[in-house]
């Protein structure tokens, strides 16, 4: 479970590690952050111009990505 302070602390703190601004469904971006304990969580997010729309977050797999979350390994 990821709590509403996570997500909140993600979207304040993170950085953008994809971003698809030509998107066919819209601009989105995928955001790297740190929540409790420091465990890595990413936020799927559309950026608008006066908010940031959350799509989803989760707590990312060990085995799609490289050990700082940051790069998608080769599959």
């Amino acid at each position: 479970m990821i709590s509403v302070q996570e997500v909140r602390r993600v979207a304040l703190r993170g950085e953008i590690i994809e971003d698809y601004p030509d998107d066919a469904r819209g601009h989105i971006c995928l955001i790297l952050g740190a929540g409790e304990a420091s465990r890595k969580i990413h936020m799927v997010c559309v950026p608008k111009r006066e908010y940031l729309d959350i799509v989803t977050a989760y707590v990312p797999e060990t085995d799609e990505w490289d050990s700082e979350f940051r790069m998608r390994r080769p599959s």
